[in-house]
């Protein structure tokens, strides 16, 4: 995109690199390219090519530094999104947002100018865009997401499975936040400051959302094995900071007298096994241990299994006492973090559960047999 730019604006600038007087819009506005129709920005540098990129860069600088100004408005949701870095690759992050509305600015900015200062050898390059053509395609854009947003909504009043409300509100909330992107940039493009206001709020939907979730899908964790116990809090702590409801309490269980408990049985089962053992590895350094789990994630009311997860590890320290610690930590870490990630592509409907393919067991049934699921991992 560069390069066709900057050919294109060769034909108006190269009549400039010819010229020794230095051209107004270097220090400051154009005559030709007038703010209240034009954003301009302009690079200079040693080469046409990096002053080229550095013009461009102006040009985006101007809306991202709109975008982290907004960003307050989206703060519950983008705090929502970042509790824990379970997905950090499907979370809608401020990273994120600022290169969508730097790649779509970007489409509609064009080199205007280039001036080529003879004596010192400094390239100048003017990049700007045509604030009426990027206004118009801003609004299109920023039309098809509230139809988007008001569609999800829709579904999400009108239905009556939780997961299909779940999933259409977190949708209707994820285009929303790209809208109001869409509007920053807006105006920014506008000479009077000026957007266009939505329907919803974002932190409006995320808050419906934390409550439906609080009230209508609990879910319980349930593991075995060496270690059980720590790897079942890191279990709990990791969906918590995802933003899902869990109880404590194991399922058919009552509630405790007193306890902080919301009462609610859990709908979805997290359930698994873990192990860990010594390896005698010939190494005069080091001490080892393996771990390895096998979850799964299970419908109460149906039994069906609707997502698993299964890690294996090997750890060294210095002492077998130490090795096992590591172990005992890298293993809550990866089984809680793969276990958000897999519930929550679940939830939101953020993966694909057509296949229904389990992954290969991590844990043996018994030493040295690799390859089949521990007793006790599968459906209640």
């Amino acid at each position: 995109m560069v390069t066709v730019a900057v050919m294109v604006g060769m034909l108006d600038g190269c009549a400039r690199l010819g010229l020794s007087q230095k051209p107004s819009w270097v220090d400051g506005a154009s005559e030709h390219y007038p703010s209240s129709q034009y954003l301009l920005g302009v690079g200079q540098a040693d080469s046409r090519a990096v002053a080229t990129e550095r013009a461009y860069a102006a040009v985006a600088k101007i809306f991202k530094a709109e975008i982290s100004a907004q960003a307050r408005d989206w703060e519950s949701y983008l705090v929502l999104e970042n509790k824990g870095k379970a997905s950090t690759e499907r979370r809608l992050t401020l990273d994120h947002v600022t290169s969508v509305s730097t790649d779509k600015v970007l489409e509609n900015v064009q080199i205007l100018d280039i001036w080529l200062d003879r004596r010192t050898g400094q390239h100048y390059v003017m990049a700007g865009m045509n604030r009426a053509q990027s206004e118009a395609a801003l609004l299109e854009r920023i039309t098809e997401l509230d139809q988007k947003v008001e569609t999800a909504i829709k579904e999400s009043r009108e239905t009556q499975d939780k997961l299909t409300r779940v999933r259409n509100i977190k949708r209707a909330t994820k285009n929303l936040v790209l809208r109001e992107v869409y509007n920053a940039d807006l105006r920014v493009i506008r000479s009077s400051g000026q957007g266009v206001a939505p329907l919803y709020r974002v932190a409006e939907l995320t808050a419906e959302l934390e409550q439906f979730l609080a009230k209508n899908l609990v879910i319980g964790v349930q593991v075995t094995g060496e270690q059980a116990e720590p790897v079942r809090r890191a279990v709990m702590e990791g969906l918590i900071r995802e933003g899902f409801p869990v109880t404590g309490r194991q399922v058919g269980a009552e509630p405790a007298p007193g306890g902080d408990d919301s009462g609610l049985a859990p709908e979805l089962l997290v359930k698994g096994t873990v192990r860990l053992w010594n390896v005698d590895v010939r190494d005069p350094q080091f001490k080892y241990a393996r771990w390895c789990s096998d979850f799964v994630i299970v419908e109460i009311g149906t039994q069906r299994v609707v997502g698993a997860v299964s890690k294996a590890g090997r750890e060294g320290q210095l002492s077998e006492r130490e090795a096992m610690a590591k172990a005992v930590r890298i293993m809550q870490q990866e089984v809680a973090s793969d276990l958000a990630k897999t519930l929550a592509g679940y939830v939101f409907g953020e993966t694909d559960q057509s296949s229904g393919a389990m992954p290969p067991a991590a844990c043996p049934r018994e030493e040295g047999q690799a390859g089949q699921r521990s007793p006790g991992v599968g459906p209640l």
